[in-house]
């Protein structure tokens, strides 16, 4: 693909702002288009009224072997906005029974924690961990339960939960070949590279802030409120794009990267491939203040509540794969959730604080094989048209990693 000197991209998500930060680093010249009032997408901070403090819009873990987000960061200089534990460990509490463990993978790749029971998860033996062996061999068609018995301690105690968690999809309809990339990149190859990161502040104040300063400085341009209604094609190149508040001409030397929700990509793009079947995400958010020496995140097994994580001024709880919440009222929600956030940070009876409960119905495409199929990647028949966004097909499901993963790919494709 010929190398462009000027490219216009829609939409300030991850996605898009990781192809910005990569073009400007080549030195090509962007223009940044946003339909909404702020960057970020569905990975920002915002100050929650009902709470009276700054909450993410959603609760999100970065491991180190995340290559694409930790090279995003190094450029837009926020390494240091995250923070974590010196090694890789995971605490979780099993609320069937109170048990607690921390799940801590030794640094290297052989896995020789293995071999001490006391870093193995209780109740699990370790010829069950060889399960993962199988997980590596999955076809297309596999769904996680096909090759996890769900019927072990081992499923409920490990694979469920990061099966949940990685692709917001139930794990018998997860794609098997989503889940077993995930754990390749992470677990696969070493607790050095699955020690977990969270944000110091909030998910803006690490990803999207320092971005958008780095563009200021290199020049870009970045428009809030321009919602694209159409595109003017002719042939194989977008001649035009035709904002609510205006139109764009996208001249010779000019190019697009469309980062934009795949349902909004396929109204602009008739005819394209892209995922139209969605999980929810339920968060909700309790006004505490947890001990500061506890840990950032608990795994919970058998709750309502499945990780808490521990913030500034709140801890928020995540619940994936949530559609059989989405009509179940916030106020009934909450007291169910505080239950466990109770138990998972040893905060005894106490009276739930203020609370805020998000709900996102579609917060990310279904990981299921069907799904997979449907994921375009980022060259189109357009010329000078390429796409972005975590929906395209990046090998991994819709996280962080693969929204930057999307956009350098994106980026890289017009860069020559």
């Amino acid at each position: 693909m010929t190398r462009f000197r000027h490219v216009h991209i829609v939409g300030a998500g991850l996605a898009g702002l990781a192809a910005a930060v990569r073009l400007t680093e080549a030195g090509i010249s962007v223009a940044v288009h946003e339909a909404a009032p702020q960057a970020g997408g569905r990975c920002r901070s915002y100050f929650d009224a009902t709470l009276g403090c700054r909450i993410d819009n959603g609760n999100h873990l970065l491991v180190t072997g995340n290559t694409a987000a930790m090279a995003y960061l190094d450029a837009i200089d926020a390494r240091g906005a995250l923070l974590g534990p010196d090694d890789a460990r995971y605490a979780f509490l099993d609320l069937g029974n109170g048990e607690r463990w921390t799940f801590r993978p030794n640094a290297g790749r052989v896995p020789w924690w293995l071999l001490q029971p006391s870093r193995r998860i209780p109740g699990v033996r370790l010829r069950d961990y060889g399960q993962g062996a199988r997980l590596m061999r999955a076809d297309a068609d596999d769904v996680v339960t096909d090759l996890l018995p769900p019927d072990t301690t081992i499923y409920r105690r490990l694979w469920l939960p990061l099966a949940n968690a990685a692709l917001n999809t139930e794990p018998q309809h997860g794609s098997a070949v989503l889940l077993a990339r995930v754990l390749r990149e992470t677990f696969g190859a070493g607790g050095g590279a699955c020690r977990p990161l969270v944000p110091r502040e909030g998910l803006s104040e690490s990803l999207i802030d320092p971005a958008l300063a780095m563009l200021a400085r290199r020049g870009a341009s970045v428009r809030f409120g321009r919602l694209l209604r159409a595109l003017d094609m002719s042939g194989d190149t977008i001649t035009a794009l035709r904002f609510e508040d205006g139109d764009e001409a996208v001249a010779d030397g000019q190019a697009i990267v469309l980062a934009v929700p795949p349902a909004v990509a396929s109204r602009l793009l008739p005819g394209i491939d892209a995922p139209d079947d969605f999980r929810s995400i339920l968060n909700a958010h309790f006004g505490v203040h947890p001990p500061q020496d506890s840990p950032l995140f608990v795994g919970l097994i058998g709750g309502t509540a499945e990780w808490v994580f521990r913030k500034r001024e709140v801890l928020s709880v995540t619940v994936s794969a949530a559609d059989r919440f989405m009509d179940t009222p916030a106020a009934e929600l909450a007291p169910l959730l505080w239950r466990d956030v109770c138990r998972a940070y040893d905060l005894g009876d106490r009276d739930m604080p203020r609370w805020q409960i998000v709900k996102e119905r579609r917060a990310t495409f279904a990981a299921t094989p069907e799904q997979q199929r449907k994921r375009p990647l980022p060259r189109t028949k357009w010329r000078n048209l390429v796409l972005g966004g975590d929906w395209t097909d990046t090998g991994l499901p819709a996280t962080i990693e693969g929204a930057v993963r999307s956009g350098f790919a994106a980026a890289d494709l017009l860069a020559g």
